[in-house]
């Protein structure tokens, strides 16, 4: 399905609304129908917080996704936030100091083996350092690039934000770790905490919202909201990524997800019911699913 490419500056500038009639929706293969020209940052993105996160000793504390890593992507997900150890010179998925029974091969064989069912699609991977690192010989660096050397074809590690028909059937990194080597991906290390933010490279600019110590679900939605509309009316070439996550502490200080997923998942699924168009940008959400990803998928077509 051949699209012809943007070329006005007032089309350029705004998000890509209405511009590609919808055919029947597929969760496995939305990207496909998008045109080549457009740049992921003008996209509306259903994304996963700590996407790996799926195991807890404790209910409520650890676990932010009730699916698999290919469960997610086939459910419409296209940006994995995934967290590593670095342990014994290899990467295993942690939440804070919970290992989450998955290692960083395990993410990339099911990202390969969806991108190869699905070569229209892209995954976009923010892949940063979780907990403390144990008996290693070499830096997180090191050991992130034996992943990449193994798949090559199947990395995007440049700096730009790319076009989409550059990235079709590949793995888009997100760089939340420092590097020696440049480029290794779109460089995120200057993340503040618990706050909403902007990264200004000179190869590229991104807006995150990141408020995760939620003790008030209003204004935790009142962040997210604020950040849509800046997505909607803002700059296509800044890369939006608004986490909807977060817990809220209980009594002493235990973390719970729950009670702020089961409040906000709600007022995603209303919002975009009712914002049905327009450039929102990259959403990670505590416990993604097919429904929230299609309503978030659908608003570009």
């Amino acid at each position: 399905m051949q699209h012809e490419p943007v070329t006005s500056d007032d089309q350029v500038s705004a998000a890509p609304q209405a511009r590609i009639a919808a055919t029947a929706f597929s969760a496995t293969s939305w990207m496909q129908s998008l045109p080549d020209s457009y740049l992921l940052s003008q996209l509306s993105i259903p994304g996963s917080h700590d996407a790996g996160a799926s195991y807890e000793p404790i209910s409520g504390t650890a676990r932010c996704q009730s699916l698999t890593i290919a469960e997610q992507l086939n459910a419409g997900i296209r940006f994995l936030d995934i967290r590593c150890r670095h342990i014994d010179n290899a990467f295993a998925i942690h939440h804070g100091s919970i290992y989450q029974n998955l290692n960083f091969d395990d993410v990339i064989n099911a990202c390969i083996s969806f991108l190869t069912s699905n070569p229209g699609e892209c995954i976009i991977m923010c892949v940063k350092e979780e907990y403390d690192p144990s008996n290693n010989t070499r830096s997180f660096e090191q050991t992130f690039n034996t992943y990449t050397q193994k798949n090559p074809s199947r990395w995007y590690l440049g700096a730009t934000i790319p076009a989409l028909g550059a990235v079709r059937g590949k793995i888009v990194l997100v760089r939340r770790f420092g590097a020696t080597s440049t480029p290794k991906g779109i460089a995120a290390t200057n993340w503040a905490d618990n706050t909403t933010f902007t990264i200004n490279n000179s190869e590229s600019q991104l807006r995150v919202q990141d408020n995760y110590v939620v003790p008030d679900n209003n204004n935790k939605w009142t962040n997210v909201t604020n950040l849509l509309t800046e997505a909607k009316n803002g700059n296509s070439t800044t890369l939006f990524i608004n986490f909807t996550s977060g817990y809220r502490s209980l009594i002493f200080n235990i973390p719970s997800i729950t009670t702020v997923s089961n409040n906000i998942n709600p007022r995603i699924t209303s919002y975009f019911t009712t914002n049905t168009q327009g450039r929102f940008g990259i959403i990670p959400m505590d416990f993604s699913d097919a429904n929230k990803a299609a309503l978030i998928a659908q608003t570009n077509f």
